[in-house]
C-alpha cells in the first residue's frame, strides 16, 4: 500500500523531503500541512513502505503518525 509515485520521487530530488508513515492517525495529513508550511517538502505514505523505498526517496526524516 505504497504511495510512492514517479512524481514524488521527482520532487525529492530538488527539495528535502519528510516522510510521514501514517499508521492510522486522522492527524498525518495535518502533520504534512504543518511541515509544508515551514517550506519543506512532506510526503504522506502507508506504514507498509519498504526499506527500499525510503531509500529511493532518500529524506531528510521520518515522522511516525499513528
Amino acid at each position: 500500500m505504497s504511495n510512492l509515485t514517479p512524481t514524488a520521487i521527482g520532487e525529492t530530488d530538488r527539495h528535502p523531503a519528510i516522510v510521514i508513515l501514517d499508521f492510522g492517525s486522522q492527524y498525518s495529513e495535518l502533520i504534512a500541512r504543518r511541515v509544508r508550511e515551514t517550506e519543506v517538502y512532506s510526503l504522506v505514505m502507508g506504514y507498509s513502505t519498504t526499506a527500499e523505498e525510503l531509500k529511493a526517496i532518500n529524506p531528510k526524516g521520518i515522522i511516525l503518525s499513528g
